[in-house]
């Protein structure tokens, strides 16, 4: 069964968004390659349908947005469940981006036949910061998206730390393939401005992934909001 994570730039054309591409057999998830800096929407879109046989897709970004004003009802769900935890939603309505091409996006895997929530062939929206939460038995949200550079070089080494444990995790095993250097702690420390940000990305794309095996695989989850209004699928199992 092969699958995507995608970490999506969908705010501008001019950031790279990063792909994670991933197989499941036998309960196991293999890593088999992660594109990490993509421009543009329908340079995404093309990568995902040169997949053959993609099953699932598991995207960071809004995949609907039908409300005028406010937060999605998702997004407000969120909050209330992990705002104190450090992870809640930002803001998505029609009025802010009128144009999402996230929804764009999703508009054309569902003219592919990928079902949102879906069983055979299916695309679903997620959000790492309170998958990581649920994933890895934290407290509080992972903080490597922010501050110095020295707090992402740290805030990247957990989560690449954190994502080696589950080779060895008892509901579903991650498989590298050689895809180490993402994940390596010496090359992180090695690099900064756009190389830490792609490689950020990259680590994004690969929780995606993630997400995407354990929806696969029938894991516990939660959906906040519905498929009318918007959603987000949330694991509900700590994996190490």
């Amino acid at each position: 069964m092969n699958l995507a994570g995608v970490d999506l730039a969908w705010q501008s054309e001019r950031n790279p968004s990063s792909i994670a591409y991933g197989s499941l057999n036998h309960d196991v998830l293999m890593l088999n390659a992660v594109d990490p800096a993509v421009y543009g929407i329908d340079e995404v879109l093309g990568r995902l349908s040169a997949i053959d046989d993609l099953v699932g897709i598991a995207i960071d970004a809004p995949l609907m947005i039908n409300n005028e004003s406010g937060q999605r009802p998702c997004e407000s769900a969120i909050g209330k469940t992990y705002g104190s935890r450090g992870a809640s939603c930002h803001t998505s309505n029609t009025k802010r981006f009128p144009d999402a091409k996230s929804v764009y996006l999703s508009g054309q895997l569902s003219d592919r036949e990928y079902t949102h929530l879906g069983k055979d062939r299916w695309q679903i929206e997620c959000y790492p910061h309170p998958a990581i939460i649920e994933m890895f038995g934290m407290p509080e949200r992972l903080k490597y998206k922010k501050g110095r550079v020295a707090d992402k070089r740290a805030g990247q080494k957990q989560l690449a730390s954190l994502l080696r444990r589950l080779e060895e995790s008892p509901v579903l095993p991650l498989r590298f393939d050689g895809y180490t250097q993402i994940l390596d702690e010496v090359y992180i420390d090695s690099i900064g401005g756009q190389a830490l940000k792609s490689n950020e990305d990259a680590l994004d794309a690969i929780v995606c992934l993630y997400i995407a095996g354990l929806y696969a695989c029938k894991a516990k989850g939660e959906v906040f909001g519905d498929g009318e209004a918007g959603y987000v699928w949330v694991p509900q199992v700590c994996c190490l």
